[in-house]
């Protein structure tokens, strides 16, 4: 009824988003960029887009703000359930079929674009699932509206066989072509390592996108700005109080 009468629908928080994972030899990398918006406007500067699963598994989300969290608090807690029930720590392959019925059975109505990664028993596994329930396997993937841009830093630098050190710069490098070349993207980079014993979550590990000092001072005396009309209204004529009983509040 209100957008009939010419009333603008608010929109949805998106994350706009650059998410990355990629493989090396210990492990995995995810990364992310920091940056929510509203349309055209930038909503939260430093959110987090890569969610905890399960201790040897984390999702970064691209999409709907509220879709990416809910679904993986969702999958987070049926994890934990089924850890609970078999006595063993979950599989990777387990928490990426329980994402990909659950996105599926919603026909792509919930918008939520993921990678995930983690380690189990088998070893390293990164996927990603896309929000109609499709995924992939592959050793470098990313998503989101600056993926293209993370994905040309990728096909030119990686290899088999990375370091620790080598995966993170690399992981780096693809969510600042992201930051830089995408307007849905920006801020800061989150990183988080995951190998077979440990996982780092390196929030802001790089912040391309500091504000420098002003170089002088803006501040301006009293009256610089000439005041061309002045009205004072005395607003306690103007309401009247009536006493009443006090608001039951047992």
């Amino acid at each position: 009824m209100l957008a009939s009468k010419g009333m603008k629908v608010p929109k949805a928080t998106k994350t706009g988003t650059t998410i990355v994972g990629c493989l090396y030899k210990d492990g995995l990398v995810l990364g992310a960029d920091t940056r929510a918006t509203e349309g055209p406007i930038v909503a939260d500067k430093n959110c987090e887009k890569i969610h905890y699963l399960a201790p040897n598994m984390y999702c970064c989300g691209a999409g709907t703000a509220a879709d990416t969290e809910f679904t993986t608090n969702l999958i987070s807690s049926k994890l934990e359930l089924h850890s609970l029930q078999t006595g063993r720590q979950a599989r990777v392959v387990t928490a990426m079929t329980m994402l990909k019925q659950m996105l599926f059975r919603y026909q792509g109505n919930i918008g939520a674009a993921l990678v995930l990664g983690g380690v189990d028993f088998t070893g390293p596994h990164l996927y990603t699932i896309y929000p109609h329930g499709s995924t992939d396997k592959l050793p470098y993937v990313t998503m989101g509206s600056g993926s293209l841009a993370a994905m040309s830093v990728f096909e030119s630098k990686w290899k088999d066989g990375l370091s620790r050190d080598e995966a993170v710069e690399l992981v780096k490098d693809a969510i600042e072509a992201g930051i830089f070349n995408d307007l849905g993207s920006g801020s800061n980079v989150d990183v988080c390592v995951i190998t077979k014993d440990n996982v780092e979550y390196l929030r802001n590990y790089k912040k391309p996108n500091e504000r420098e000092p002003k170089e002088q001072s803006y501040k301006f005396r009293r009256g610089t700005t000439a005041i061309l009309s002045k009205s004072v209204k005395n607003f306690k004529n103007l309401v009247d109080v009536i006493e009443g009983d006090a608001m039951d509040t047992s």
